[in-house]
């Protein structure tokens, strides 16, 4: 296996329980908070990069990290309390990836919901009726959200991990014919 460093961001332990996943999963992994991890990146293979949606985006401790990702390949691991499927979340992993330095190779992605957080989802309950957020569909989804992530979420986070490693050998694979084929 590869050597992963596993960096997240976390603020209701959804993201931390996704990135513990990850990192036993992929056996040779170390695994630090975004305000602990390294500036220096070139002793591993893979950097799994973990955070929470604000805004439609990583929270500000990731953006500000992302920028000082140089010359890694990246995987990106997401919660929320949207549905993984959805359009916040797929544009939130284009924002991600629009912040990271330059270099940069995006492997794959991984995003599941995550209970919300208690204070915003206090507020977003007391939110009027002309707030995009709030009615009987938000609550639901709240509700679907305050489950997760659950042992399918973290059995899929794992999986993430061997559909890298399987997509890189392949492209190893790949690029040692490639090179065969020019030096005949």
């Amino acid at each position: 296996m590869r050597r992963w460093a596993v960096i997240y961001s976390s603020v209701t332990g959804n993201t931390k329980k996704v990135a513990e996943a990850i990192a036993e999963a992929a056996e040779s992994a170390d695994i630090f908070r975004v305000q602990d991890a390294p500036q220096d990146l070139s002793g591993y293979d893979i950097v799994a990069i973990g955070y929470w949606l604000r805004l439609g985006q990583p929270d500000a401790l990731t953006l500000k990290y992302l920028a000082k990702v140089e010359n890694a390949r990246v995987v990106f691991f997401q919660t929320h309390g949207a549905e993984p499927q959805s359009e916040h979340a797929i544009t939130a992993f284009a924002r991600a990836g629009y912040n990271l330095g330059p270099g940069c190779e995006i492997l794959g992605t991984f995003g599941c919901m995550g209970k919300i957080n208690p204070e915003l989802l206090a507020r977003r309950q007391a939110a009027g009726p002309n707030d995009p957020h709030g009615g009987a569909e938000s609550r639901e989804r709240w509700e679907r959200a305050a489950a997760h992530p659950d042992a399918q979420d973290l059995q899929a986070a794992q999986e993430l991990v061997s559909r890298m490693e399987h997509k890189l050998a392949l492209r190893e694979k790949y690029l040692a014919k490639q090179a065969a084929k020019m030096t005949k």
